[in-house]
């Protein structure tokens, strides 16, 4: 049987190197297979890893370890790493994830390697039904995207919603468009668009949404409709009579 494997996501070096110290004594058989020194690296040793446990600090750079806790659900399972009393309670009562404390206590790791340990052979749990939970925790002011993941070239690209320039229908995926690149999403714009802040993501065409700050200019075509052009991207953008109103305040 393969050894159990384990990622620390942790941004405070020397408490991410006590940790790893601690569970090689406790835990000998458990192999640490990445560390991650904040939420951007602990998504990418998610999945370049597929751990079957993640140490996660609940509040890191770039990502949340909740929000990485989101991307690991049902794939691996989640310890927080918490200096808060208030998180550690609420998640560790849902009974689907673990936490630890800050300081560490060699203790109470114990007790989580042992839950971890009756754990292992089952499937991780599915945290999809403690959402609100998470969101709530993280102290997000809203519920809209910060960031997406998407496949690119055999890897895992992140792309935070401010580079987004625009996205774009294509069937039943989107195309999301950056200042550089251009990626397809496996989702519906409809389903993106839930997800996105209107005051930032203006829908200007049935098939297109647009991020006011990339705009550059608009303007009429010579057959009267307004048609986006983009700071950082060549192409020109249509607007559906739909939502010319948007822009008659110009």
């Amino acid at each position: 049987m393969n050894p159990p494997t384990a990622v620390i996501a942790e941004d405070e070096p020397l408490l991410r190197a006590e940790l790893r110290e601690t569970l090689n004594k406790l835990w000998p058989e458990l192999v640490i297979c990445a560390e991650a020194s904040d939420g951007f690296e602990a998504l990418q040793a998610l999945h370049q890893h597929a751990p079957r446990v993640i140490f996660l600090d609940i509040q890191m750079p770039g990502l949340t370890g909740l929000e990485v806790a989101q991307q690991a659900s049902g794939k691996s399972n989640i310890v927080f790493i918490s200096a808060y009393d208030r998180h550690a309670i609420e998640a560790f009562e849902r009974g689907a994830i673990d936490y630890v404390q800050k300081p560490l206590s060699a203790a109470r790791l114990s007790m989580t390697i042992d839950r971890l340990k009756q754990k292992l052979d089952a499937a991780p749990a599915d945290l999809r039904d403690v959402t609100d939970l998470l969101r709530g925790l993280a102290g997000q002011g809203g519920d809209y995207l910060k960031w997406l993941s998407v496949p690119h070239a055999g890897e895992v690209r992140l792309i935070m919603i401010e580079d987004i320039c625009y996205l774009q229908a294509d069937n039943k995926y989107t195309t999301v468009a950056t200042p550089s690149a251009q990626f397809l999403l496996s989702s519906t714009l409809k389903l993106v668009k839930e997800k996105l802040d209107p005051q930032t993501f203006w829908q200007i065409h049935r098939s297109v949404v647009v991020n006011v700050a990339a705009i550059r200019s608009v303007h009429r075509s010579f057959r009267g409709a307004w048609e986006v052009k983009l700071k950082d991207r060549a192409e020109v953008l249509p607007v559906s009579s739909a939502y010319a109103h948007l822009f008659k305040h110009l």
